[in-house]
Formats: C-alpha cells, sequence, structure tokens
C-alpha cells in the first residue's frame, strides 16, 4: 500500500486513535479518580511501587522507558510523567529516563506526523507560526533550543513536538534542541516529583505548611520560577512579535 495514499492515512488514523482509547480505558477502568486525591491511597501505594522498584529496578525502569514513548507518541503531556518519574526513580535517574524517552518519543512523533501529515501540519499551523520562520531560517538549533527552554511559549506540548515540521528541521539538530532545550524545566519538575516522595515519606499526616516549608518542595518551585523569568526574557529578546 502506498503510504501517501488517503486509506494508508486513513487506517493508520483508525490504529492511532485505537490504541490511545484503549490505553484511556485502562486508565480509569483500573483506577478510581477518587483514591488519586485520597493522600492514604497514595501514601499506601507509594510503598508498594518503591519496593518493586528496588527488587526490580531494570525491569520498572525499561516498562516505564518503553510507557513514556509511547506517552508522547500519543500526544500526552509531559508533566504527569515527569512528576511520576521523580517521585519513584529519584532525581538523577529519573530525569535520565525521563528526559531520553521523551526525546525518542517526540523524535519519533516528529518523524511520523512529518512523513504522513507534513501538509496538513503546515495548514494547520502555518499561519499561527510565521513569525517564527525567520528566526529558525537564521539558525534552527539554537532557537528551537531557546523555544523548547521557554516551553513553548505557551504552545502544547504536543505541538512543539511537531511544529518543527513547517520549517524543515533535520532530525539530527531536533534532536539535540529537544534534549538539551527540554533539560532544565524537565529536571525541575522531576526534583519536584521526587520531593513529594520524600515528603509524603516523612510525614504521616500532610498540611499545606509542610509540603511549602519543605526544602524538597520550595527549592524546584524557586528553581521553576527562575526559569520562567528567564524564559520570559528570552521570549522578549528572541521572539518578539
Amino acid at each position: 500500500m502506498n503510504p501517501n495514499s488517503l486509506n494508508f492515512k486513513l487506517i493508520l488514523g483508525i490504529t492511532y486513535l485505537t490504541i490511545f482509547s484503549i490505553g484511556l480505558y485502562f486508565l480509569f477502568s483500573s483506577v478510581d479518580a477518587k483514591d488519586l486525591m485520597s493522600y492514604e491511597f497514595i501514601r499506601s501505594n507509594k510503598d508498594i511501587i518503591l519496593k518493586y522498584k528496588n527488587e526490580n529496578f531494570l525491569f520498572l525502569g525499561i516498562i516505564f522507558f518503553t510507557f513514556c514513548i509511547i506517552w508522547v507518541l500519543l500526544l500526552g503531556f509531559a508533566v504527569p510523567i515527569l512528576i511520576f518519574s521523580g517521585f519513584v526513580f529519584g532525581k538523577w535517574w529519573g530525569i535520565l529516563i525521563a528526559l531520553t524517552a521523551t526525546t525518542i518519543g517526540a523524535t519519533l512523533l516528529y518523524m511520523l506526523v512529518g512523513f504522513f501529515f507534513r501538509e496538513t501540519i503546515k495548514g494547520k499551523l502555518a499561519p499561527k507560526f510565521s513569525k517564527l520562520k525567520e528566526f529558525f531560517i537564521k539558525n534552527d538549533i539554537l532557537y528551537f533550543t531557546c523555544f523548547r527552554f521557554v516551553g513553548g511559549g505557551g504552545v502544547p506540548y504536543a505541538v512543539q513536538n511537531i511544529l518543527p515540521i513547517l520549517f524543515n528541521m533535520s532530525l539530527k539538530n531536533y534532536i539535540i534542541a529537544t534534549f538539551v532545550g527540554s533539560t532544565p524545566s524537565m529536571f525541575v519538575t522531576v526534583s519536584l516529583g521526587s520531593g513529594i516522595e520524600k515528603v509524603i515519606d516523612q510525614n504521616a499526616e500532610l498540611s499545606i505548611s509542610t509540603v511549602l516549608f519543605s526544602p524538597e518542595i520550595y527549592i524546584p518551585i524557586i528553581a521553576f520560577f527562575i526559569i520562567l523569568i528567564i524564559a520570559f526574557i528570552i521570549k522578549k529578546s528572541y521572539f518578539k512579535q
């Protein structure tokens, strides 16, 4: 079957939506939303997850690594998997696993969408991001790194991953810019997840003061706001309208 044919794209789209729907079904059928808001549920299951991680680190790491790739490929948000990665694997292993996996997932998404839906994406997004073209033409790797660093200026993560299609960015430059540009903000988010795990481990009960005055929490939050300020400066300096 011709990869550029309408039937092939239709089959691919249906397959994508089917996998996405099945994933959502199993997620919400196995986890009660009320439980996710229960501190006791989180605390008790934390012990189970961490015990399993300590006994099966490599296996759980591979499973989570694969899940992250699929999650990004299916247009998932980055924040939940970053917090979970820090929560379970800690800061250093967490950022290594999450950053590498999300970079691979984003790259696969970029390749997939670029190969099958390039013209569609250009038709939908080109008018909205026409101002960025002149920057990417000058130095695509520098400006996409900055674009990733500023969080895409509010652009959803999934859209950030496919945006360079508009500028025909090379795969090598895409990978480098994604990995480097995403590192600071992702590390802060993973650190926040690791901090949450430590706070839960040290406190049978939580209060707002306990959370806010824990260095494991307020340090990543301060770092996050510093990144926001730097991102705002970069956005004003390099992405002027």
